[in-house]
């Protein structure tokens, strides 16, 4: 008997301020289907402007400290994901999965802990060995993360997602306290495996663990004005 797998539709949107990302996010998200089954999921995959983000937990962070960033060249947002402080920036590979979970026969905390397990394989595969989940959030190689998570879910439909340092600047992250995690750091690929990692090397292992992590199909597209 064949057992027909979700199908997600792959969007390489290329690097794009962190405004133009969300409004994409958002477009793909809100699809008019009442029938989930029709839904039609995506991945999108990109990078930004230099940009800091914060999520539904502002602790510790005041209109100064905005301005103070903003003031190093990035810009500042406020977002519904879940999660405190983050950076993004080129040469990290950001990924948000806009899914319908019905499809993928998934609960929220079940979603996060699969895509925590795309993310390990995905730094397997590409050589760092020793990544892994602990008790804070996001991916960790011994005391530094390597990939920041932080998801949002509305009628079982997904938003934003994750953001994997390949070659990233980390100087950025020296302004913050990533995620809100006193006395740890931060990593790349780069950094641990002492060569370039491009975003396109990482993209594709990503792809290659996503499809298997969530047992679905994937298909390319271009960048594509999605309506309903």
């Amino acid at each position: 008997m064949v057992i027909n797998k979700p199908l997600l539709t792959v969007l390489r949107a290329g690097r794009l301020s962190y405004t133009a990302g969300l409004q994409l996010q958002q477009q793909l998200a809100k699809q008019k289907n009442t029938d989930f089954t029709e839904f039609r999921n995506f991945l999108l995959l990109l990078e930004h402007d230099p940009v800091y983000t914060i999520g539904i937990r502002t602790k510790g962070y005041t209109s100064e400290d905005e301005q103070r960033l903003r003031q190093l060249g990035a810009e500042f947002h406020r977002t519904d994901r879940g999660g405190l402080i983050t950076f993004h920036g080129p040469g990290q590979l950001v990924a948000y999965p806009i899914l319908n979970l019905r499809q993928f026969k998934l609960t929220m905390r079940c979603y996060v802990s699969t895509l925590e397990q795309t993310v390990i394989e995905t730094c397997r595969q590409l050589g760092v060995l020793n990544a892994t989940t602990t008790s804070d959030t996001g991916i960790w190689v011994g005391d530094k993360k390597i990939c920041a998570i932080g998801v949002h879910g509305s009628r079982y439909v997904t938003t934003h997602g994750i953001g994997l340092n390949c070659s990233t600047d980390l100087s950025w992250f020296e302004h913050i306290v990533p995620c809100g995690i006193e006395g740890k750091g931060v990593t790349s690929l780069s950094e641990q495996l002492g060569r370039q990692v491009s975003v396109a090397d990482a993209a594709a292992a990503l792809l290659n663990s996503l499809s298997k992590k969530f047992d679905c199909q994937l298909q390319e597209k271009q960048q594509e004005r999605v309506t309903n």
